[in-house]
């Protein structure tokens, strides 16, 4: 069985997929800026950019790193 999203990653997921609807967009900003939701907020965006720059390094293996 897989695990229901919670609420905000439900929302961020659909602010990435350009799906969110307007009173979901005010939800969203509505909770970054509620100091209780913030660090999942930000664990969700953070783990959003890592898997970009994963992807990003997985693509690019020869490029000169110094």
């Amino acid at each position: 069985m897989t695990m229901e999203p919670s609420r905000p990653e439900y929302l961020v997921g659909q602010l990435l997929s350009n799906k969110l609807s307007k009173e979901e967009f005010d939800e969203l900003l509505t909770g970054l800026g509620e100091t209780e939701m913030s660090p999942e907020y930000s664990g969700i965006l953070e783990e959003y950019f890592n898997k970009l720059m994963s992807e990003h390094e997985a693509k690019s293996p020869f490029q000169l790193r110094s």
